[in-house]
C-alpha cells in the first residue's frame, strides 16, 4: 500500500488497453484533475434515463462541485477510472472507501462503494464489465476486499454486470433499491468468466479484420506495380465480395476510378463505412493515415509499411506510437511490416496481401511472423504434386510482420470456435506471452490440433521487429511446456506442413499400432524402422510385390483398416512397371475407396516419384475429416482404439504375409465394414517414409493427449496443514527489511526453512561447523552417525571433489574428517562446513521452482548430479501443478527407472516425492513474492524422503499478475 507521502502519485500502471465485446478497443486510465472538460462533455451525451439510474433522481447536468469531486482523487481511498476512445470518455467508474456502517473511511477499512456510468451509445459493448475487472484489481491493490453497489431494480443491465462477474455475492432489497455486496478475491467462477469474455472479445476483433464488409487500400499507386497497387489487384483478382476503395493523395481531382473501383484522394471523401484499411504508404505518412482511419470509424488496419522496430531504436519508438494511436481510436492492427491477410470463405474471398493468388479453400488456419515463411507455406499448401503432395487448402491466413498488436494469441482465440478451421499451423519467432499462449493453446488443442514451429530458437536473440519480454528459460523448457498444453511441436517448416496435411484430411488414431503395406519390401522395412524410432508400434509389413494391382492395394488396405489390432495404416508405393500394375489414378481411387469404408482410422501414403499418384490422392473436394452419416452411426475420429494386447511382433514377417495373418490373394475381402462408406477423403502422400511416420507419430501423441489430458488434467490438492497466513507474514517481514534489489532477496537458511515449513516441507537441520569443536557439538545434538559437508558454492553437492564425508560414527571420525577437509580443500571460512544427521539411503533428486518474467512460474524436477546438470534430463511443469502432472513429471525423465527399482534395487517412495512437488507448487502459486526455490538434494528413500538443502529468493511481485484484469500487451 502507498504511504501518505506518495498516495497522490499518478498510478501509471493502471493504464491499460482492452478489447471490448464487439472487437473494438478502449483505453482505461485513472481520471485526473485535467479531465474536467472531458467529464462534462461525456455527461452531456448521457441520456436522462442513464443519469437517473446513476443518481436515483433527475440530474441533467454536473455542478462545478460535482466535477471537482469526480476528477480529484487520492488514488487510495477515492479512485476513478475512465474508458476512452479517441481521447474522449465513453464510461466511468469510481469507488469510495467506506467502513462497516457505510460511512466514508480510510485504511484499514476494507470496503468500498462502487458506481458506473456508461454512455448510451457504448452500452452493450462490455465496457462496464471491463471497468469492473480493472477497478476491482485497483481496489485489491489498495487493500479493499469488498465492493458494495446500490442499483435501481429497473437498471437490469447494471445488475447483470455485477451478477455475471462470478464473484461471491449477497443481495438485499431495501427502500426500493437493490443492494449488492461481493468479495473481490478472484474465484474459479470469476476467472472463468473473465477468460471467456477475453476469448469472445479477442476472437471478435480478429473476425472484424478477416471478414470486412469494405476495404480501402491507402497508398494505391497511380501506375501499375508497387505494394498498394499490387494489393488492390490481388483483392480484385480474388473476387472479394465486399466494396473496395483506392486511396491516394496524389490522384488528380478529376480521377474517380482506378482498376474499376472508386478512387479517392482521402479517406474522408468516402461516404460510406470502411471496415478495413490496408496501409501501403511510407512510414512517415502512416500517422496521418491512421488518424484519418480513426476519424472515419475504420475498424481495423493492416500495415504493410516497413521502417519500424526492425530498423532500430528509433523505429521501435515509432512502432509503439503507431500502436498507441491505433488503439486510441478503438482499432486493432496487423503489422507493421506485414505481408497481409487472407480469408477464403465463399462470402468473403479476401486477399489483402502480397500473395499473387487466393489460396485454395480448405480448413487449415495459418499464422506466421515472417512474410518469407508465409510465402513458403502458402506455396507448399497450394501445390499439387511434387514435394509435400497431400495438398490441402487454407481457411484463413495472417502474416503479422512485427506483430506489434495482433499476435498469435489472438489467432488462437479466433480459431478456437471458428467453424471453418479444423487445424491451426503457426510459425512463431517469438512468444510475447508464453504463459497466456499455453493457457489458450491447452483449451484450443482440446478441440482442434495446433501445430507450432518456432524460429530463431537457438540464436537467443529475438528478431529486431519483435519487442517482447525476454525469457530466461531455455528453448527445450519452453518446448516441453507447449507439449504439455497439447501443442504439436515440430522443428521445421516441412514438418509443420507434413503434420498439418495429415491432421486436416484424416481422423485421429486410437493408438500407436501401425499397419504397413505396399509393393516394395525395402520401403516397407524403412517405414517399419522409422516407426520404431518414433516410438510407434508397427505391425509386420505386408509386401504386395511389384505386381500388385490397384484391387490388391484396396483389399489389403481394407483388411488392415478392419483389423482391431491396427490404429493407422501407412501405404508404401513405388512405380509399377508390370503390365496390369497399379497406375497412379487407379491406385489413388482404390486407396480412397478403401479408406472411405473405414473412416475412423488414418491413412498415409509413402510414394517415390509418383507425382500423378500424389495429385490424384489430393483431389478430394474437402479437407475436413469425414463426417458421420445421419443414417448410420460411425466411430468418432478421436475415439480410443481397442486394447493393445498382442499388437506388435518382434520383427518384420516374411514377405507375402498379410497384416491379418491371412494369405494375400489380391482380391478385396468379401466381409465389408459395419458402416456405410464415407465421402472421398484426401489422403496425404509423402516422398519419404521418415516424413510420413514423423507426421503420424505427432498425430498419435496428440490423440493420446486428447484422450488422457484434455478432459482431466488433474486437480490441485488442498493440504490442511498449510499455514498460508503465517507464510505471508514471514514473507512481508523479510521483504520489509530487504534492500530494493530487482533480482530479489535470498533468505538466510533459518528463514527459508521456516517459510517452507509453513507449507509442510521440512528441511533437515544443517548446523554450521566453523570449527572442529562446533562440529562435534552439532553432532552430539543431532546424534551419530552424521555427515560432514562443505557448502561453498564451488563445492556444493560435489562429492566427487571430496567435499562430503558420510557415515561418521563417532567424534573421532568426525574430527579426522574435519581436519582432512580443511587441509586438502581450504579453510573453514572458505568451505563453510555443516553437519547433518545421516538419513536412510535413497535416490538423490533436485526440485526447483522459478518465476520467469515471460513464462511465469515453472516447476522443474530431475535426478541430482550429472543426469540433470550435464544431460539436461529434467521435467518441467507450469505452476500450479496438478496431481496428475506431478505424477507425469516424475515418470517422464529418462532416468526415472532409478526411482522404480532398476536392476533389482528397492523402489523409492514416489508418492512422497509427488506430494513434495505439489506442496512447493502451492507455495509459489499462493505467494508471487517467491521467485526462486531450490531443494537439493532431496533424498527419496523406500519410505519417505529427506530435504537436505534449500535456498529461497523473494522479490516484490508485479502489480498485475496472470489473474489480473484483461489487458492488451504493451511492449
Amino acid at each position: 500500500m502507498q504511504t501518505p507521502s506518495d498516495r497522490h502519485d499518478y498510478p501509471a500502471h493502471w493504464e491499460a488497453d482492452v478489447v471490448l465485446r464487439d472487437g473494438g478497443t478502449a483505453r482505461i486510465r485513472p481520471i485526473t484533475t485535467e479531465d474536467a472538460d472531458r467529464l462534462t462533455s461525456f455527461y452531456e451525451q448521457v441520456s436522462d434515463e442513464s443519469k437517473y439510474y446513476r443518481f436515483f433522481a433527475p440530474y441533467p447536468r454536473l455542478s462545478a462541485r460535482d466535477v471537482h469531486r469526480f476528477t480529484h482523487h487520492d488514488y487510495v481511498d477515492r479512485v476513478g477510472l475512465a474508458a476512452t476512445v479517441g481521447g474522449e470518455f465513453i464510461a466511468t467508474v469510481r469507488y469510495d472507501r467506506i467502513d462497516a456502517n457505510g460511512r466514508a473511511a480510510s485504511a484499514p477499512a476494507d470496503g468500498a462503494e462502487v458506481a458506473f456510468l456508461v454512455q448510451d451509445a457504448h452500452q452493450g459493448r462490455g465496457v462496464a464489465s471491463a471497468l469492473l475487472e480493472h477497478i476491482a484489481a485497483v481496489a485489491r491493490e489498495r487493500g479493499i476486499r469488498r465492493f458494495v453497489a446500490e442499483v435501481l431494480p429497473a437498471n437490469s443491465k447494471m445488475i447483470k454486470v455485477f451478477t455475471d462477474a462470478g464473484y461471491q455475492q449477497e443481495r438485499s432489497f431495501e427502500d426500493g433499491v437493490v443492494r449488492l455486496s461481493f468479495d473481490l478475491e478472484p474465484t474459479e467462477a470469476s476467472v472463468a468468466v473473465q477468460w471467456a469474455r477475453e476469448q469472445r472479445a479477442e476472437a471478435r476483433s480478429v473476425q472484424r479484420l478477416l471478414n470486412p464488409g469494405s476495404v480501402a487500400v491507402i497508398g494505391t499507386g497511380r501506375a501499375p506495380g508497387g505494394v498498394g497497387r499490387t494489393v488492390l489487384g490481388n483483392l480484385l483478382a480474388a473476387g472479394y465480395q465486399g466494396r473496395v476503395h483506392a486511396v491516394n493523395r496524389a490522384f488528380a481531382p478529376e480521377q474517380t476510378e482506378l482498376d474499376g473501383v472508386p478512387a479517392h484522394r482521402t479517406l474522408a471523401e468516402i461516404t460510406e463505412p470502411v471496415d478495413l484499411a490496408v496501409l501501403a504508404v511510407p512510414a512517415p505518412q502512416v500517422p496521418e493515415a491512421v488518424a484519418e482511419c480513426g476519424e472515419h470509424g475504420v475498424q481495423g488496419l493492416v500495415v504493410l509499411s516497413a521502417g519500424y522496430a526492425e530498423s532500430g531504436p528509433a523505429g521501435r519508438e515509432l512502432q509503439r506510437e503507431l500502436v498507441r494511436q491505433a488503439r486510441s481510436y478503438g482499432m486493432r492492427l496487423i503489422g507493421p511490416n506485414a505481408f497481409g491477410v487472407v480469408n477464403t470463405a465463399p462470402g468473403t474471398l479476401l486477399n489483402a496481401s502480397l500473395a499473387p493468388e487466393l489460396p485454395r479453400r480448405g480448413r487449415i488456419g495459418l499464422f506466421v511472423q515472417s512474410g518469407a515463411i508465409g510465402i513458403a507455406l502458402l506455396s507448399s499448401l497450394h501445390r499439387r504434386g511434387g514435394g509435400v503432395t497431400g495438398v490441402t487448402g487454407v481457411s484463413t491466413f495472417v502474416s503479422a510482420g512485427n506483430r506489434a498488436d495482433v499476435s498469435g494469441n489472438d489467432l488462437v482465440q479466433f480459431w478456437y470456435d471458428d467453424p471453418d478451421t479444423d487445424v491451426a499451423l503457426m510459425y512463431l519467432e517469438t512468444l510475447g506471452n508464453p504463459r497466456k499462449f499455453t493457457r489458450l493453446a491447452r483449451r484450443t488443442a482440446a478441440a482442434k490440433p495446433l501445430v507450432v514451429v518456432q524460429g530463431a530458437r537457438h540464436s537467443g536473440v529475438s528478431p529486431l521487429g519483435h519487442a517482447v519480454r525476454a525469457s530466461r528459460l531455455p528453448y527445450a523448457t519452453v518446448s516441453a511446456l507447449l507439449r504439455q498444453a497439447g501443442v504439436i511441436r515440430v522443428d521445421t517448416i516441412t514438418e509443420l506442413v507434413d503434420a498439418g496435411l495429415l491432421l486436416a484430411g484424416q481422423p485421429l488414431p486410437g493408438g500407436p499400432r501401425v499397419a504397413i503395406l505396399g509393393n516394395s519390401e525395402s520401403l516397407g522395412l524403412l517405414t517399419y524402422d522409422a516407426c520404431l524410432s518414433e516410438g510407434l508400434r508397427p505391425l509386420r509389413p505386408l509386401d504386395l510385390t511389384t505386381e500388385a494391382s490397384p484391387e490388391a492395394f484396396r483389399g489389403a488396405l481394407r483388411r488392415a483398416l478392419a483389423d482391431e489390432l491396427c490404429d493407422a495404416v501407412v501405404v508404401t508405393a513405388i512405380p509399377s512397371v508390370q503390365e496390369g500394375g497399379a497406375g497412379d489414378e487407379a491406385l489413388a481411387e482404390a486407396l480412397r475407396a478403401a479408406a472411405a469404408e473405414y473412416p475412423a482410422k488414418p491413412v498415409a501414403v509413402v510414394h517415390l516419384e509418383l507425382g500423378g499418384l500424389a495429385r490424384a490422392l489430393s483431389a478430394a473436394t474437402s479437407t475436413a475429416p469425414p463426417r458421420s452419416s445421419s443414417a448410420t452411426p460411425r466411430p468418432r475420429p478421436d475415439a480410443p482404439g481397442p486394447a493393445a494386447t498382442g499388437s506388435a511382433t518382434p520383427g518384420p514377417a516374411p514377405t507375402g504375409s498379410s497384416v491379418t495373418g491371412a494369405p494375400d490373394t489380391g482380391v478385396a475381402d468379401p466381409g465389408g465394414p459395419d458402416t456405410e462408406p464415407g465421402p472421398p477423403r484426401r489422403i496425404p502422400a509423402y516422398p519419404a517414409a521418415e516424413r510420413a511416420v514423423r507426421a503420424l507419430a505427432e498425430t498419435v501423441r496428440y490423440a493420446q493427449w486428447r484422450r488422457e489430458w484434455a478432459a482431466d488434467p488433474g486437480r490441485v490438492p488442498e493440504y490442511e496443514d498449510i499455514d498460508e497466513q503465517a507464510a505471508a507474514a514471514l514473507i512481508e517481514e523479510q521483504l520489509a527489511g530487504a534492500e530494493d534489489d530487482p533480482r530479489g532477496h535470498t533468505l538466510e537458511p533459518v528463514a527459508a526453512e521456516a517459510l517452507l515449513a509453513a507449507y509442510g516441507i521440512a528441511v533437515r537441520p544443517s548446523p554450521p561447523a566453523p570449527g572442529a569443536d562446533a562440529a562435534a557439538e552439532a553432532a552430539r545434538e543431532l546424534g551419530y552417525p552424521v555427515a560432514l559437508k562443505t557448502t561453498a558454492p564451488h563445492l556444493r553437492h560435489r562429492a566427487d571433489l571430496g567435499g562430503v564425508r558420510l557415515d561418521l560414527a563417532d567424534e573421532d571420525q568426525l574430527r579426522r574428517a574435519y581436519a582432512e577437509l580443511t587441509e586438502s580443500l581450504g579453510s573453514p571460512a572458505e568451505l563453510r562446513p555443516v553437519v547433518q544427521a545421516m538419513m536412510p539411503r535413497g535416490v538423490d533428486t533436485v526440485v526447483r521452482a522459478v518465476v520467469d518474467p515471460a513464462a511465469g512460474a515453472v516447476l522443474t524436477f530431475g535426478l541430482a548430479g550429472a543426469a540433470s546438470e550435464l544431460l539436461g534430463d529434467t521435467a518441467h511443469r507450469l505452476i500450479p501443478v496438478t496431481d496428475r502432472e506431478a505424477q507425469s513429471a516424475i515418470r517422464s525423465i529418462r532416468t526415472a527407472p532409478l526411482l522404480f527399482g532398476w536392476r533389482g534395487s528397492a523402489p523409492v517412495d514416489t508418492a512422497a516425492l509427488e506430494e513434495l512437488l505439489l506442496r512447493l507448487s502451492r507455495l509459489v502459486d499462493d505467494h508471487p513474492e517467491v521467485v526462486a526455490v531450490t531443494l537439493e538434494p532431496v533424498v527419496v528413500a523406500p519410505q519417505g524422503l529427506s530435504v537436505l538443502g534449500a535456498s529461497l529468493r523473494l522479490a516484490r511481485p508485479p502489480a498485475r499478475g496472470e489473474l489480473g484484469p484483461r489487458t492488451l500487451p504493451s511492449y
